[in-house]
């Protein structure tokens, strides 16, 4: 019987609450909630929503003496300009490579690192080994910018070490073909360790009765990992990997301008980094926003698109 139903038995006739009661109800029972998401709501509105109204610059030929409203509109104009710029395909093949690449080689390493770390059991080893291997996260962008820069001088220790591989002693970080292998291994070092953490987190949910069934038929650890571990975070792999893809030509500007200079332009220079010289360096703010109006766009499209294939073949998907 359901309880509409009681309340007529019993005579009671059940009221219902309009939208605005609903709403002052759930705002009197959640009111401490919603005062703790309050701050972050503010931080959105104010600087990630609210300055997307200049998008529309893009779209015109901005004068800061005359503002946004009276600018001349122009339409696609810069992006046809960019399309049509000779360092486009330049930008564009170094983003990809330096966004693909660090997905490549870097998405998998936390994963690794979570799986062996979750083979361990001695919890003062484990305990080390997780903050060692988390401390880097924490190390402003600068000061790991400037430790790569020393340690790739012309005597410093990643020098001696590629010598040793048969490398010409000179500055890596003036050599473009050694940029994108510092930028790669750099980036895996700094990020591995804290990246690990949401595949450890999942790791603590799994039935430890799982486990106990494969040893009871046989198997061992690598029957374990394989079986019942991996299966086990599989939906953080994926949505992780949808959000990774979907910011593919999100390459790490603050780290790609620490470390670039035009001696590596060729393989280092990226949108973000173009986009930062010719629309703040050179003031040109109309070209500037339209090409990274067209860095987001893709990557929304690559977003969009990863999650739609996987809704289709994993059922697992962020919207």
């Amino acid at each position: 019987m359901t309880h509409e139903k009681v309340f007529r038995a019993i005579g009671i006739r059940e009221t219902k609450l309009t939208f605005g009661q609903r709403l002052q109800k759930d705002l009197r029972r959640n009111k401490y909630k919603y005062l703790i998401v309050l701050p972050v709501l503010i931080f959105l509105a104010v600087f990630c929503y609210k300055p997307m109204y200049g998008i529309i610059i893009a779209f015109k030929d901005y004068r800061p003496s005359i503002g946004i409203l009276e600018s001349k509109w122009v339409g696609l104009k810069y992006f046809q300009m960019y399309f049509n710029d000779p360092y486009f395909g330049r930008t564009l093949r170094n983003t990809f490579f330096l966004g693909g690449g660090s997905l490549l080689f870097g998405f998998w390493a936390p994963i690794v690192f979570a799986l062996l770390l979750n083979e361990v059991r001695n919890i003062k080893f484990k305990k080390f080994v997780q903050t060692t291997t988390y401390l880097p996260h924490f190390i402003s962008i600068v000061v790991v910018c400037s430790m790569i820069s020393l340690f790739c001088q012309n005597d410093g220790i990643i020098t001696d070490l590629a010598v040793a591989f048969g490398a010409k002693r000179e500055p890596l970080l003036q050599n473009a073909k050694y940029f994108r292998p510092i930028y790669y291994i750099s980036g895996i070092w700094q990020n591995f360790g804290w990246d690990s953490i949401i595949y450890l987190a999942a790791l603590t949910s799994i039935d430890p009765a799982l486990y106990e069934a494969v040893e009871i038929d046989g198997g061992g650890r690598g029957a374990k990992m394989w079986h019942i571990t991996l299966p086990g975070i599989k939906t953080q792999i994926i949505i992780l990997l949808i959000l990774a893809i979907g910011g593919i030509l999100g390459a790490d500007f603050e780290k790609v301008l620490n470390l670039y200079n035009s001696l590596t332009y060729e393989t280092a220079d990226v949108i973000s980094t173009y986009t930062y010289r010719v629309g703040l360096q050179n003031g040109s703010y109309s070209y500037g926003t339209a090409i990274g109006l067209f860095n987001s766009l893709v990557n929304v499209t690559f977003l969009a698109t990863t999650n739609m294939i996987s809704k289709k073949f994993a059922d697992i998907g962020l919207f």
